[in-house]
C-alpha cells in the first residue's frame, strides 16, 4: 500500500517537473545554481552507525553508505561534496535552515514528509525496521510491544505504526546512538531502527551478544529518497537524472554489497526498469 501510494505521488512529481521544465526553460532554482556557482553540494547525512555512516577514528573522516551516495550526487552534479552530520531531531530543520542542500539522512518516505519537504520521486532503496531486545526478554513480535515501552528517534517514521498498531508506549530520543544506550540502561524493553543498521549491531559486535533482533519481519518497509526543500525543481530533475543512472548501472547494487548490505526486489526491479539496452 505504502509503495503504490508513492509510486503514484512520484508520477505526479515526475509529471510536475515535466510541466514546469516547459513553463520556465531557463529559470534555475536558487539550490542548484549555488551548488553550481560554488561548485560544492552540502549534504546531511546521519552518522548513527555501520552500514549508514559513521566516523573513522583514525581519519575523523565521515565513511559509509550515506557518505558514498552523497560523494555519488555531487559526482552527477560535477561538483565537489561536503558532509554535514544530521541527528533525527534537527535533518529537517538544517534542510530549511539552508545548511544543506539535500538530505541522505535514513527518511523513508511518509506523506507526512512530503507535504513539507520535495523529495527525488526515484528511491535509492526500500527499508523497514526492526526490534532489537535483549536474549530472553520475551519478545518475539511485534505485537509483544503492546503497552511497553519503546525506545525510537525524534522524528521517526516507525512512531505511528507502533503506537496505532502495536500499542507500544514510545521514549523518543535524540538519535539511535541515545536510543540504544536507553535500551541498555533498561529504560525500555526494545529500540526501534532502521533495519540493516540493527542487523549490523548485533552481527558479531561482543558489546552486543547479550542483544538480538526480535522482530519477525521489517517494520513498514519504505521507499528511501534523497529530500530537497520545496520548489528546487532543478536540483530535483537533476538528481533524479543521476538516481536513474545508479540503478541502470548496478552501482548501487554494488555499493550495498561493498558495505555488507543485502539489496531489495526493489532495487533489483529499478536496475531492470533502467537498464541500458
Amino acid at each position: 500500500m505504502i509503495r503504490q501510494r508513492f509510486l503514484h505521488l512520484s508520477l505526479v512529481a515526475a509529471a510536475a517537473l515535466c510541466t514546469l521544465a516547459i513553463a520556465l526553460p531557463v529559470q534555475a532554482d536558487a539550490t542548484l545554481d549555488k551548488v553550481k556557482q560554488r561548485g560544492k553540494l552540502v549534504v546531511g547525512v546521519m552518522l548513527s552507525g555501520p552500514p549508514f555512516g559513521s566516523i573513522d577514528p583514525s581519519t575523523q573522516k565521515h565513511v559509509g553508505y550515506n557518505v558514498e551516495l552523497a560523494e555519488g550526487v555531487a559526482k552527477g552534479l560535477g561538483v565537489a561534496v561536503e558532509t554535514v552530520q544530521v541527528q533525527p531531531s534537527n535533518r529537517v530543520q538544517f534542510l530549511q535552515q539552508g545548511k544543506v542542500d539535500i538530505l541522505i539522512a535514513n527518511m523513508q518516505w511518509t506523506q507526512e514528509r512530503s507535504e513539507i519537504l520535495s523529495f527525488v520521486p526515484t528511491p535509492f532503496e526500500e527499508v523497514g525496521g526492526a526490534a532489537i531486545a535483549k536474549k530472553g526478554s520475551g519478545i518475539a513480535q511485534w505485537e509483544d510491544l503492546r503497552g511497553k515501552p519503546v525506545c525510537l528517534s525524534q522524528g521517526s517514521n516507525f512512531t505511528r505504526p507502533l503506537t496505532e498498531k502495536h500499542g507500544a508506549q514510545i521514549k523518543a530520543f535524540r538519535g539511535q546512538p541515545e536510543s540504544l544506550l536507553a535500551l541498555r540502561g533498561g529504560n525500555c524493553v526494545a529500540a526501534v531502527h532502521v533495519s540493516p543498521t540493527l542487523r549490523e549491531l548485533v552481527s558479531g559486535n561482543p558489546d552486543w551478544k547479550d542483544y538480538a533482533i526480535v522482530s519477525p519481519s521489517d517494520l513498514i518497509p519504505s521507499p528511501s529518497v534523497i529530500w530537497l526543500r520545496k520548489g528546487e525543481t532543478d536540483t530535483l530533475a537533476a538528481i533524479d537524472k543521476v538516481v536513474q543512472e545508479w540503478h541502470g548501472t548496478g552501482w548501487l547494487i554494488t555499493v550495498e554489497q561493498r558495505h555488507g548490505m543485502t539489496p531489495t526486489r526493489l532495487l533489483h526491479q529499478l536496475q531492470a526498469k533502467y537498464r541500458k539496452p
